[in-house]
């Protein structure tokens, strides 16, 4: 059996708006598995999905960049937000998307392509920032899409600057249709998917594993009403096509259109483009998503100090 800490209680009591008693309870049935405990919060009905702290380490900004029917984002992060306001690092992250545009979207080709600014790889151009700075960062992620024909739509929410923000979404359209018609319906709907922030473009493509981690949630929860196992794996194929429905992006009620969903609004749309569109891809980056932030215990630190 694994230890029961107050430190994992604290850490479950975070993720998940749980009870202390029922956090502890949860790790105690699960031998001390997070994620387990997490379900069978769930499954009980005490804790919401996957619920986060929203606490992350991770400061910075998000860059996209778009160029005829390509567009990228990256995410550049440093420690401070503070830095992040800082003019230098701003045309940094900018000059970073542009660089993008040049390769693949993989970090690994973005970090050994050559920055114009400095002559160097975006790597090196990162030590040197660094070094100038005097504060750490990196380039953590990075994506591209590309379409033979058509568009790749871009969206930054809460922009501060252009191309530059805390949340960038692609979405990728090809259509041998109206460009400019195509650009609006896909600066609509990356929108739609920085606010819904769906796990796949249709339902057969949500991961597996977290479709089977829902279904044995929702077995569990449908179990607690003591129904017949034949009437439990109907409800349990019910919330499942719910599920689907809200997490699949064509299948979600448009939030432009709430009487539509992403998949009928592009139909309507076909209509003004004037050909078929078809969604091909996209790209969702959310600064610090992910990361957990190191959280430091200040009169602990005093105190080590004055011990010091």
């Amino acid at each position: 059996m694994a230890e029961i800490t107050a430190a994992l209680v604290k850490e479950l009591r975070e993720k998940s708006g749980a009870g202390m008693m029922d956090c502890k309870k949860a790790l105690t049935e699960n031998n001390g598995d997070m994620e387990a405990a997490i379900d069978w919060l769930r499954a009980k009905g005490i804790a919401k999905a996957d619920k986060k702290s929203g606490r992350t380490a991770a400061e910075g900004l998000i860059g996209v960049a778009s160029a005829g029917t390509a567009a990228v984002v990256v995410e550049v992060n440093s420690e401070t937000d503070f830095v992040a306001r800082n003019d230098a690092f701003q045309d940094m992250v900018r000059g970073f998307a542009q660089v993008a545009l040049e390769t693949d979207g993989s970090v690994e080709a973005v970090a050994a392509a050559t920055y114009p600014a400095t002559g160097k790889s975006v790597a090196d151009s990162i030590k040197d920032a660094i070094g100038t700075i005097g504060e750490n960062m990196s380039l953590r992620r990075a994506a591209r899409l590309e379409v033979e024909e058509g568009v790749v739509a871009t969206y930054v929410h809460n922009a501060v600057a252009d191309g530059l923000g805390k949340l960038g979404v692609l979405v990728a359209l090809k259509s041998t249709g109206d460009k400019e018609k195509l650009t609006q319906i896909g600066r609509q709907i990356a929108m739609h998917v920085a606010a819904t922030n769906p796990l796949a473009i249709r339902a057969e493509e949500v991961d597996a594993a977290v479709a089977e981690r829902e279904r044995n949630v929702f077995i569990e929860q449908s179990r607690e009403s003591g129904k017949p196992e034949a009437i439990i794996e109907k409800m349990v194929e019910g919330r499942m096509r719910k599920f689907f429905e809200e997490v699949a992006l064509l299948s979600q009620a448009f939030v432009i259109n709430p009487d539509l969903t992403v998949g009928a609004a592009l139909k309507e749309a076909e209509k003004e483009v004037g050909a078929p569109i078809e969604l091909t891809g996209m790209a969702r980056l959310l600064l610090g998503e992910g990361v957990e932030k190191e959280e430091s215990d200040f009169a602990a630190e005093v105190a080590a100090a004055a011990k010091g």
